[in-house]
């Protein structure tokens, strides 16, 4: 049975087919011994994913963390006696600067024949921001290197599975 995903899109310019953000996580469910994940890691419950703006992550970022800087993903457990699996707080604004749509950062190779857009590697990279997330969720931490480098794999895993299922999701910055 497929989980209930709760999408909140506070960015006032992210425009994104909520259906299709919501198939990211029904996929990363369905397919987690695929990914190498066992059935037991991955939180039952409803899952809250919420799009924000870098200032408002930072300030849930200070509030619950002390770090008051601008982050790309902060994930928080949930409680699946309460049915809640956990919350996924993005950041559009991190992943349109990392690829160089927003001021503050350069793309780091030119644009040419056959390379994704800059509106695609934005849809790839707020994409990769979910799957970080949902990895959160499912055990996974990335602050020592070697938990890192095992985060790493099984993102790498889980983006070439949702490329191979076609349901990466089209973010797009109006």
């Amino acid at each position: 049975m497929k989980r209930a995903v709760a999408i909140s899109n506070r960015h006032p310019r992210l425009r994104f087919n909520r259906a299709a953000v919501a198939r990211v996580i029904h996929t990363l469910d369905a397919n987690h011994s695929a990914l190498r994940i066992p059935p037991s890691a991955i939180p039952p419950g409803e899952l809250s994913l919420v799009f924000l703006t870098d200032p408002a992550l930072a300030r849930i970022h200070g509030d619950f963390m002390d770090d008051p800087t601008a982050t790309d993903v902060i994930t928080f457990e949930g409680d699946p006696a309460a049915g809640l699996a956990g919350e996924i707080c993005v950041s559009a604004d991190t992943a349109a600067r990392y690829v160089g749509l927003l001021e503050g950062r350069s793309p780091d190779r030119p644009r040419s024949a056959g390379r994704p857009t800059l509106q695609e590697t934005f849809s790839t990279e707020l994409a990769l921001y979910v799957v970080h997330g949902w990895l959160h969720l499912a055990g996974y931490d990335d602050l020592q290197p070697a938990k890192k480098r095992r985060m790493r794999a099984a993102e790498a895993r889980a983006m070439q599975l949702l490329r191979a299922c076609r349901a990466l999701p089209d973010f797009r910055l109006g």
